[in-house]
């Protein structure tokens, strides 16, 4: 029999209660967007765009934060339906983490020059086993498998070089010396190097951040010399103590062919390659010192051979006024970026989401790790953000995941740094903070 209306509209009212609201989404754009820690809340959903960066930069703010232990009180916050539990701590500067392809999760210890790694539990929920897979690295910060079904190597990429392990699944400690594949990386400042390989295995993607905040004192060139420089190297590459820097390195998997994949990249910290394009895609420190809201931070796919501005340029053909007049042939060359994130966010680790246990519109998005502000009066980032990728194309939305870490204007207890999928399909994530890693699962209950 068919029901009457009153009782269809009553078994949707009934569905409805049965099936916990996914997020409650709050979109803000324009300067709405520019918000900081006291706006942050899971669905929270922010659409910035190059045409709200400010026309003119303003003073810049110097805020860094305390870093304390956990209060008793403290809380992370996650959308309904999700539940954010911590699976494991004691670490030493853990930075990049990654799920091997039997679920062991390696976690790279910047500060201790060690690799180490988690065998979690049956339900996922926890630590069952854990062993230091290798020391004497130099500040280790990417770690990838290779080839990526069934990996013969853990490949990770120091501060200074690339290495590689000996590996078969399971391995807790590596059997072999540590083999040098790239033995030279520019050093200094900006020192992560995330590490990741093409869909297909050909290619070995290598970030190199920039030495300096904005290339101050580099020399202008000019005349010749200038033509030359552009007429033998790629679109917008830097020369002189910047060279190969602020930018995308590759590489055959063996560490040969070695060029510029792409420039302009101030800081590129977290590497991913999307699972259905074969992207490249970067997760990017912009510059300090302009304003709290110039430039803004940035998740894109990188595109062989792009310019992505610094550090003459930002957000499209925004010069920065401490370059002023230096390449004005780059101005109409600048790509712009996929996913614009509120300035001073320090986007580091980035990962695609390709699991189960999610709702179904969390497939296929972007999750970054927002390490939190410095060069801004009112403190942002700190938090988990999933950017909003649909059949592979990003709309340039992002929302608030997983927030909570910042207690007031001075103070914060945690600061993420790495994301990955566990093979139960939760998302794990890293906090240098106070050396702990956190999981969220899904039950939607």
């Amino acid at each position: 029999m068919i029901p009457t209306f009153p009782a269809v509209v009553m078994a949707a009212v009934a569905a409805m209660l049965a099936t916990p609201a996914l997020t409650q989404t709050k979109l803000l754009t324009g300067v709405a967007a520019f918000g900081d820690w006291r706006s942050d809340a899971p669905g929270v959903r922010r659409l910035i765009k190059a045409t709200d960066v400010p026309p003119q930069p303003t003073r810049s703010s110097s805020n860094s934060v305390s870093v304390v232990r956990k209060p008793a009180r403290a809380a992370l916050k996650a959308p309904p339906g999700f539940t954010v539990t911590q699976f494991a701590e004691g670490f030493n500067q853990p930075r990049i983490i990654r799920a091997a392809p039997n679920g062991d999760i390696f976690v790279a210890e910047s500060g201790a020059g060690r690799i180490r790694v988690l065998r979690p539990s049956a339900d996922g929920a926890g630590v069952e086993h854990a062993e230091v897979f290798a020391t004497g690295l130099n500040r280790p910060f990417g770690i990838a498998f290779y080839p990526a079904r069934d990996p013969q190597w853990v490949y990770v990429a120091n501060t200074n070089s690339v290495v590689r392990f000996p590996y078969r699944s399971g391995d807790m400690k590596a059997t072999g010396h540590a083999e040098t594949i790239v033995a030279s990386l520019p050093t200094g400042g900006h020192w992560t190097r995330d590490i990741a390989f093409s869909n297909d295995g050909s290619k070995m993607f290598v970030s190199v951040g920039s030495a300096s905040n904005v290339a101050e004192g580099l020399e202008r060139l000019s005349g010749d010399a200038l033509r030359k420089w552009t007429a033998e190297h790629p679109l917008g590459a830097v020369w002189g103590y910047e060279q190969e820097r602020a930018a995308v390195l590759t590489f055959d998997p063996q560490g040969r062919g070695r060029r510029i994949y792409a420039t302009g990249l101030r800081n590129c910290v977290g590497l991913a390659v999307e699972p259905t394009t074969s992207d490249v895609w970067c997760s990017v420190n912009e510059r300090d010192e302009l304003g709290d809201n110039v430039p803004f931070e940035y998740a894109t796919a990188v595109k062989e051979g792009a310019f992505y501005g610094w550090p003459w340029y930002y957000i499209g053909g925004n010069e920065d006024p401490r370059h002023a007049g230096a390449r004005p042939d780059l101005k109409d060359k600048v790509t712009v970026p996929d996913i614009l994130v509120q300035s001073h966010s320090a986007s580091l680790g980035v990962a695609f989401y390709s699991g189960t246990q999610f709702p179904a519109e969390y497939r296929g998005n972007l999750f970054a790790a927002e390490h939190g502000s410095w060069n801004r009066a009112k403190r942002t980032g700190y938090k988990i953000i999933r950017g909003i990728v649909k059949d592979g194309v990003p709309t340039g939305e992002y929302e608030d995941f997983v927030t909570g870490f910042v207690l007031d204007d001075n103070s914060a207890w945690g600061r993420p740094v790495g994301v990955t999928q566990d093979k139960t399909g939760a998302l794990l994530f890293s906090e240098d903070g106070n050396g702990t890693i956190w999981r969220v699962s899904y039950s939607g209950r």
